[in-house]
């Protein structure tokens, strides 16, 4: 491998290692040793790949935002051309998304507020993205409320961010199903007729 592989396959052992450690135990628990330890690198290794724990994080948040705004712009495509049909679209894909690793959900709800101000810019950059979305997806529809389109998407996304920290720290889950049902609901009347 060349330097710029090695330097690629070191910065990739690290994001696996942290996807786990900073999911659980959590971020404040997980020290550059053990995230080494568990990428098999040394610490050394580790300052040529990231500049601290905290940037690694970054890039871990990231990276999860990326993936799940991927995955909500391809199913708001592929949905029926109804606000109804791309709001259920939209968060079906986001919760099954977010869902089927239940660390990369500990990540982008939960760690995302214990991390401090780590990821202050970082958290907001993100829900500014999903806000402009959800508002791209509205937007071809007569506007059927008074109310800010961007506040009322900022609000909505705030329901989500709770609905899916419920689900993974309620020693009863709700089932995903009910989870989908109660975000459509939520979002269906956020942006429905005031």
């Amino acid at each position: 491998m060349t330097a710029e592989q090695r330097l690629a396959d070191r910065r990739e052992r690290l994001m696996t290692a942290a996807y786990t450690l900073y999911a659980k135990p959590g971020f404040t628990s997980t020290t550059i040793e053990r995230l080494c330890s568990e990428a098999r690198i040394s610490n050394r290794a580790f300052y040529e790949c990231f500049g601290g724990r905290e940037e690694l994080l970054q890039a871990l948040h990231e990276r999860c935002v990326e993936e799940s705004l991927a995955v909500v712009a391809k199913a708001l495509q592929e949905a029926p051309d109804t606000l109804d049909g791309r709001v259920k679209a939209g968060i079906r894909a986001y919760i099954e998304f977010a869902t089927a690793d239940w660390r990369r959900a500990r990540i982008m709800h939960v760690e995302v507020r214990r991390s401090g101000d780590v990821l202050t810019l970082s958290r907001q950059r993100a829900v500014e993205a999903f806000a402009r979305l959800i508002q791209d997806a509205a937007e071809d529809f007569p506007k059927t409320s008074a109310l800010n389109r961007r506040l009322l998407a900022l609000g909505v996304i705030g329901a989500l961010q709770e609905l899916l920290i419920e689900w993974l720290l309620s020693d009863d889950r709700p089932d995903i199903e009910e989870l989908v049902a109660v975000a459509v609901h939520i979002f269906t009347r956020g942006l429905g007729p005031a």
